[in-house]
């Protein structure tokens, strides 16, 4: 029986990556206007967006312990190996409220294949390291082989995020008040980047033309065989900007697989509309 991959819908990726590669989804959950929604499943991303332009504010919700504990038990119950690999534990508790329960789910069914990997990842770098695992999964290889293909992805990946607006990592508290006004005031546009699983400020940009100029360049600097590997862009509701990335990546590099996506509405209701991220290896020798 083929090994099944479990992600969150923090990966952003879309029903038809799930659906053509075999895997499961689980949501956070995503509030809006005194309302819970199931992300993924419930809301789209572009409601989440319309709202944060309007000055609301949503906020998000790990997945609960008993929707881990239900969906274990399951693949205990039916003896088929499971891998979860999750949002960073750095941004959200939902890696470590899954660890706990696949102990108690063990407990009763101590020979039960259930996994639990944290990928330090986010958005659609974390959605690569999944496919990547699922890929190996249909190629019939075992649960360790899966959980160490998947763990070097998500080792080298490489996540450089920018922003149309300041003041949404100031509410997330990722920038101090003054550094979301100046940076709006002088047209200054961040680059951040996913490390030890955190994001954190890269580098600043001076005004929009230069930004994925100097994107292009941290992507030669970083990357490893960019041509034969699979990049991803997501975006904040702004595919326009996001296929002109992907154009110059295109151009520059020869790459012919790019996987573009929007910002689910768990990562978006933080970074904001206008997000652009940028997803690629360092090392593609595994």
């Amino acid at each position: 029986m083929t090994v099944k991959i479990l992600a969150d819908s923090a990966s952003d990726l879309s029903k038809v990556h799930y659906s053509e590669n075999d895997m499961e989804m689980v949501p956070l959950t995503v509030h809006l206007d005194e309302k819970e929604y199931k992300d993924g499943q419930e809301i789209e991303p572009v409601v989440v967006y319309n709202a944060m332009r309007e000055g609301k504010s949503p906020k998000t919700s790990q997945v609960s312990p008993q929707t881990f504990k239900s969906i274990f038990t399951s693949y205990a119950e039916n003896n088929q190996a499971l891998v979860y690999f999750a949002l960073s534990s750095e941004l959200s508790g939902t890696y470590q409220t899954a660890k706990m329960m696949e102990q108690e789910v063990k407990e009763e069914y101590p020979e039960a294949s259930i996994h639990v990997v944290d990928t330090k990842c986010v958005s659609l770098g974390y959605g690569l390291v999944c496919l990547h695992a699922a890929k190996r999964a249909r190629e019939g290889a075992s649960v360790e082989e899966i959980i160490d293909a998947g763990t070097h992805h998500a080792q080298h990946m490489e996540s450089i995020f920018t922003v149309d607006d300041l003041e949404y990592l100031y509410r997330g508290g990722r920038v101090s008040k003054s550094q979301a006004f100046f940076g709006s005031l002088l047209k200054i546009k961040p680059i951040l980047q996913v490390e030890h699983g955190k994001l954190v400020p890269l580098e600043k940009v001076r005004g929009s033309k230069r930004l994925f100029g100097r994107m292009l360049e941290i992507m030669e600097e970083r990357g490893a065989d960019l041509k034969n590997q699979t990049i991803g862009i997501s975006h904040g509701d702004d595919i326009q900007r996001a296929e002109q990335l992907a154009g110059m990546i295109r151009e520059k590099f020869g790459v012919k697989d790019i996987e573009i996506e929007m910002v689910g509405s768990t990562v978006g209701a933080h970074a904001g509309p206008g997000t652009i991220a940028l997803f690629f290896l360092n090392n593609t020798n595994k």
